[in-house]
Parts: structure tokens; C-alpha cells; sequence
């Protein structure tokens, strides 16, 4: 098994993103012959509701993560809900699932966005690479 640090958590609902506030949060890669992942998601219990609200619903959830340093791309993956636990003013939230395989290119999604919006030249450099260091908000539950 590898762990690795949570520095994200977003869950895609309907091509939209939900940014989960995150207090602490880990990801491990249990490397088995599932390849599964567990989420592990430590954040305010303000998201209780919003969390019991999915769990219920017994959905696959598509979440995107950055891992380890914020400069990193984001990840997909198809998760359930394992377990939410409550810890005095927090809940752990447990998510198990896999890597979703996407036809994504994070550079070439910005570059499309901006060409879309009409930049070119220096402005389309300019804003490129603010983008590909602030990594905005971008869905990947569409692939391609």
C-alpha cells in the first residue's frame, strides 16, 4: 500500500464540482488486484447533511482529487461511500473505488478554453500559464 496526502476533494454532480473544505484528508492506493483506492476526507460536520444526503442515495460517486502537491493535476475516481464517522466537531468520511480512465489532458482543456474565449498571443500565453498554476476548476466526469 502507498498513502499519499489529500490537498483536494471535489464531487462532480451533473458537470458541476462541489468543493469540499478539507481540514486533513489522505488517499491510498491499496494495490491489490482491484487497483483500489481508499479516500479518507476529514472536514467540518457542516457537510453532514450533504454527505448522508449521497449516502443514501447508494450512487457511485465521481470524485475529483489533487494528491500531494497542489501544482498536480487532478484525479478522477468512481467511489461508494464506505463509512462517515463523526469526531467531535468533524466527520471522517471514508471513500473506496477506483481510478477512473479519462482521455484527459489538463493543458490541452485550458488551451481549448482559452482559444474559446478568443485570446491569442502573448494575452493566451499570459493566461495559460496562470491556469496551469492556479489549476482552476475543471470537470472530467465526461470523457471523451
Amino acid at each position: 500500500m502507498k498513502t499519499f496526502k489529500l490537498i483536494s476533494l471535489q464531487i462532480v454532480e451533473d458537470d458541476q464540482l462541489v468543493d469540499i473544505e478539507l481540514d486533513d484528508g489522505l488517499i491510498i492506493s491499496q494495490e491489490n488486484d482491484q487497483s483500489t483506492w481508499l479516500i479518507e476526507a476529514y472536514i467540518n460536520i457542516s457537510y453532514d447533511d450533504y454527505f448522508q444526503k449521497l449516502a443514501k442515495q447508494d450512487e457511485d460517486l465521481i470524485v475529483q482529487v489533487v494528491i500531494t502537491k497542489k501544482e498536480n493535476s487532478p484525479a478522477a475516481f468512481q467511489t461508494k461511500i464506505v463509512t462517515i464517522k463523526h469526531i467531535e466537531d468533524h466527520i471522517s468520511i471514508l471513500l473506496k473505488g477506483q481510478l477512473k480512465k479519462t482521455n484527459y489532458d489538463y493543458a490541452e482543456i485550458v488551451l481549448k478554453k482559452l482559444i474559446a474565449q478568443g485570446l491569442s498571443g502573448e494575452q493566451l500565453l499570459n493566461e495559460f500559464n496562470q491556469m496551469m498554476h492556479s489549476k482552476p476548476k475543471l470537470t472530467l466526469s465526461k470523457e471523451k
